[in-house]
Formats: C-alpha cells, structure tokens, sequence
C-alpha cells in the first residue's frame, strides 16, 4: 500500500481545494483508531475521515457513514470541545513526510479568538492524531498516547510540547539536486536517498531517464490537480471478476499496468475510499473471526476432552460383568466365607476355574455380596447415561466444528457477527453489552449462484441460514447437498419441479465442496437427496438435518470456486 509522501502531497491538494474556511460541524470516533469529522463548506458538507490504524493509516474524503459506538470515545468528547464549531484556516503537508497538519480557528469558553492545529502522522503502527494548543505548542491530546515505557525518545502525552519524529538522512523528493540524481541507479538506492518515497513510486522512478524531471513532472500535476488515481486489482486465472485490489497509485504504474485490471476514479478521495473499504471490511472480517475462532476452538478443546472422558468412563462401565460373577460366586459360595478375610478363592462353575474375590474385612460376607451386585447394577446404568451424553456431546462437536468451518471462510464483518448472535442464542457465548444498541435481527441472505441451465442455488453462510434455506424456502421436489461427514453449508438447487440432470449435479455439489471445511481437498464426497427426505429433528442446534435415501458424488472444489 503505497500512502507515501507523494500521495500525502496530493491528499492534502484536495483538501485545500474543499474544506479551506470550511467549519466543523461534528467530530465523529467510529474506532478506537479512527476520526470522522463532518465539514460545512460553500459547496455543501463533506465527511472527512482520518485513521490511525496501524495497516490502514490514511486521510481522505468519504461518502458513507461509519456507525458509531453507543458511547463515544474520550478523544471524540475532547475533539468536540475543542473543534467543534472552529474553522479551517490552513492544511499544510510538514516537507515531503507523512504528515499533515490542520489550522483551526475557534472561540472559548469567554468568547475570544484561540488557534489550534491537528496534526495527522501516517506512519504505519507508529501513526497518531494529535491536538496542539498553537498558544503555547503543548500537546493537549491524542488518539494513542506515548509514554516514556512505550518510547525513551518522543513521548505524547498531554501537558508536553510537541516534537516532529525524528528525520531520516534522506533529501525530500522536492529538493533533489542533479548531484544527487547520479546516485539514483536502481529503485532500493532511491528509496535510501529521498524520503517520502514509496517502494512502488521507486520502482517507477527507476524506469525513467531523467529522475528530477519526472519527479518534478509529477509534483506538478499534483499541483495542478491533473492526476489519475487509480487501484490495481489482481486476477486470478479461471475467476471471471477481478479479486483483491493490490495496489493503488495516482499516477500509473508500469509494473502493475499490463499484468492487474485497472480501474481509475475521479478523485483521490474516491479511489482511497474503494481501496480501503475493501481492506478494512476484510482485515475487520478476519480480525473478528479470528477471535471468535479462538473461543470456538477452546470450546470445542473441552468438547474433546469430555469425549475421551466418557469414552473411557463407558470402557470401564462395560467391564462390570466381572462384578456380577463376584457377587453370584460369593454368594454361592457364602459359607466358605468369614468376616475380616481380605479375599476368597472359589470354584467359577461357568468354566471350572478358580477365582479369587477380594473382599472388604469391615463387611459381612452377604454385605460384600451385595457391594458387588449394587456396583454392577451403578455400572450398567452408567452405560446408558454416558451413552446419552457422549451422543449429545457428539451432536455437539459437529455443531461447533461447522462454526469453525464458517468463520474459516468468513471475511465480512457482517458474516462474522451473524455467526456471534448465533452463538449466543444457541447459549455458547454471552451476549454483548451493547449500551445504547437495540438489538438488530441479522439479515439472511444466503448466496446465490446460477448452474449452466439456469437454475438457481441457494447456499447457507451460518448455520441459520443453512436452516433457512432447508427449511423455508426449499421445495419438496429440489435438491439439497452437504459434505458428507464434513463441516459445510447446506445447498439448495431450486429445481422448479424439473428433472435435474447428472451435470447439474456435480456443478452445485463442487459449490457444496467449495463451501465446505474441504475446500482445499480434493475428491470430496457429496451427499444429495430430495429435499422431501431431509428432517431437523425437534430440539437439535441449527443446520443439524437428518436424511435418508441419499447418494453420493465426488468432486473437487476448484469446480465450485469457478
């Protein structure tokens, strides 16, 4: 991602070019690392957002809006003190660095004129939005606090004055010299001699005869507003759209021109917003699922566990017949035995062999019989307790390992919190305290694919929706498909009453495979059926279905991603 000091230039021309006098009307703290600030201009309103966010640190203008925390956070509370209502004086970018600094103009508390500057440092995980008191240069606070534990060199606290980082030994990309250009050979020897310099401006750079006049060429159409943002997104052979996008430039890129799909936009602004919109969804997405995976699995770890417990519990228990000999052969044996005998040797009259009873000195000889006839009789109903509850242990494992497998494959932010309500209405997890949040029924939206002659299926993302499209919107007469034995969603094939032909099948059981904890195997079984022999048993987890007369297909999952 290339938000270098090249793009900062530019970032900050557009902002000049739209909210210059511009007042601020609300400050807005949709994430911990990010600002939305809503601008009155002449023009009409703009919404400007700024992250901090150590993958994701940008300025730009947005169109949408992001939803905000019941509560807003400390800084937005001391942004609206301060900003609210002030105007914008001047945007400057500090030399050829990542960083911008925004000059406000407001009133205080006793109606007269103070200045104040926001300063925006993108710099990877060491980005920062600070406020300074321009009357005194202090910091009075920022986004991410740096204290003398996190950094010995620059610390921002509130109170301190405000230190630009530290400079590298390196020229800015605006004061290069004819002496320095005969050291520019290749594109790491540019990215080591001028600052604010990306690894993909470099590369670019290394392609042209003349360095500074292209250089000074591209400050120029910044300048001048003649720049074509663009974002490269990468193709996958075999995928029919473009898949992520893989970088994005404002000016064109050689590397990237002939081997990407391209897409220019009108604006920087507009470019920022596609690119980072379809990265932050997904890292969002991941980041999420990732920590709901870590609970799943410690849930199923324990799920695991108990099975192996009761496995072995039911081992022992069917072992009692052992118990019921000692108790009939003390019995039929009980005038040979004496109370304090730690054990007895009787005659077996099932085989003729002699068997040794041990026995307890502090009973009677009946009482030791009885022991053995009531621990056999606790054994055999042990078996059937733990038989219970090893198959609803079972049930269990299946219904959690299909979570895993859905938030494996999920990347939408949306998608992952569906599974999480899921979750808590099955009682897996707690619900969130939500605040000043109303609950919001989840969407279901299952997928949609279309197969060669024309009919629709229907696939489930969570296990709700598996149960939705099995249970409400199929037919009798479709087709339903799963894995067999393995984590996936439940396809439907809408048939219309239609005959389905062979092809028909094996294209939605490769989208069956392609939705499945399979996906990366190959030669996966696939179960189908008529829709008619597919039941839910009263009381069971979502998606858990129970089917007869089923056949299977093998198929390889690449077939379905196509």
């Amino acid at each position: 991602m290339a938000f270098d000091g090249i793009v900062t230039r530019a970032i900050v021309r557009e902002m000049k070019d739209n909210i210059i006098q511009g007042k601020i009307e609300k400050v807005y703290q949709p994430e911990a690392d990010q600002l939305v600030f809503n601008i009155h201009t002449r023009e009409g309103n703009r919404k400007l957002l700024v992250s901090s966010g150590s993958s994701h640190a940008r300025v730009h203008f947005i169109k949408g809006s992001p939803v905000n925390p019941p509560e807003p956070y400390a800084f937005c509370m001391l942004l609206r003190k301060h900003l609210q209502g002030a105007r914008i004086l001047d945007i400057v970018q500090k030399s050829s660095e990542r960083i911008i600094e925004v000059m406000f103009e407001s009133l205080n508390e006793l109606g007269f004129t103070v200045n104040k500057k926001l300063i925006i440092e993108i710099m990877g995980k060491h980005s920062n939005v600070i406020l300074i008191d321009l009357g005194n240069d202090k910091i009075i606070d920022s986004i991410k606090r740096i204290s003398f534990d996190i950094n010995r060199v620059r610390q921002i606290l509130p109170g301190l004055r405000y230190e630009y980082p530290p400079t590298q030994d390196k020229t800015p990309f605006d004061e290069l010299t004819p002496e320095i250009e005969e050291r520019l050979t290749d594109a790491k020897s540019i990215m080591s001699a001028i600052s604010g310099i990306s690894l993909a401006f470099s590369e670019e750079i290394a392609t042209k005869k003349n360095k500074c006049e292209y250089i000074e060429s591209v400050l120029s159409m910044i300048e001048s507003g003649d720049i074509c943002p663009r974002i490269y997104y990468s193709r996958d052979e075999g995928r029919r759209e473009a898949s992520e996008p893989k970088e994005y430039y404002i000016i064109p890129l050689a590397e990237y021109e002939d081997c990407t799909e391209v897409r220019e936009f009108g604006s920087l602004s507009e470019c920022l917003e596609e690119y980072y919109n379809g990265k932050d969804s997904a890292n969002q997405g991941r980041v999420k699922a990732g920590s709901l995976i870590r609970t799943v699995t410690d849930m199923l770890g324990k799920k695991y566990l108990k099975k192996k417990r009761l496995s072995e519990d039911i081992l022992k228990a069917e072992d009692s017949d052992e118990l019921r000999l000692f108790g009939e052969l003390l019995t039929a044996n009980i005038h040979m035995v004496t109370q304090g005998m730690k054990y007895v040797d009787v005659l077996s009259y099932y085989d003729g062999n002699t068997v040794r009873i041990p026995l307890d000195v502090k009973k009677t000889p009946a009482k030791n019989a009885q022991q053995y006839y009531k621990k056999y009789g606790k054994a055999k109903t042990a078996v059937k307790e733990k038989q219970v509850q090893l198959e609803e242990n079972e049930h269990e494992i299946a219904y959690l390992e299909s979570v895993v497998s859905y938030l494996e494959h999920s990347s939408e932010v949306s998608d992952v919190e569906n599974i999480r309500t899921e979750l808590v209405e099955t009682g897996y997890i707690r619900k969130k305290k939500q605040g000043g949040y109303k609950d919001k029924k989840s969407k279901l939206e299952p997928l949609t694919y279309t197969l060669s002659n024309g009919m629709k299926v229907l696939v489930g993302r969570n296990n709700k929706e598996n149960d939705y499209i099995t249970l409400k919107v199929a037919q009798k007469g479709d087709i339903w498909l799963h894995t067999k034995d393995i984590p996936g969603s439940h396809v439907i094939v809408k048939t219309g009453g239609e005959e389905i032909e062979e092809a028909a099948i094996f294209e939605a059981a490769g989208i069956a495979a392609f939705h499945s904890k399979g996906r990366s195997s190959e030669n996966v079984p696939v179960d189908y059926v008529p829709v008619k022999y597919v039941k839910k048993p009263q009381g069971t987890k979502p998606g858990m279905v129970i089917f007869t007369n089923n056949r299977t297909v093998y198929v390889n999952p690449k077939e379905g991603e196509k």
